[in-house]
């Protein structure tokens, strides 16, 4: 049995973005100002990115910030929901929380 991947953590898309390009660890890395150790890290999801990498990989890659803060977003709350072995109703009512907070944050 296989899986498909439709929506993939934010580590393996940079990774994809750095193997389709050709470029090891080390040349981003640099380009980065960081460690090729902890790009590994952040491509194998043992570390998180910050918003600083976030926009440098977009920038970098010429690729759509918005849709990379989505996906690490997304990895956040996907994570969040397996540690505390949440049923996936809980995103309903987080939405629904968004909603009402947007509302508040208006108002002011």
């Amino acid at each position: 049995m296989t899986i498909e991947k439709k929506h993939p953590s934010f580590g393996e898309h940079l990774r994809s973005l750095r193997e389709e390009t050709g470029q090891t660890l080390k040349t981003v890395a640099d380009n980065f100002g960081m460690d090729a150790s902890l790009l590994a890290k952040i491509e194998r999801n043992e570390r998180q990115p910050t918003k600083q990498i976030i926009n440098q990989v977009a920038v970098y890659f010429q690729v759509d910030k918005k849709e990379l803060k989505s996906e690490f977003l997304s990895d956040q709350i996907a994570y969040k929901i397996l540690e505390e072995e949440a049923d996936l109703s809980i995103l309903k009512v987080a939405e629904e929380k968004v909603k009402y907070l947007k509302t508040v944050n208006n108002a002011k």
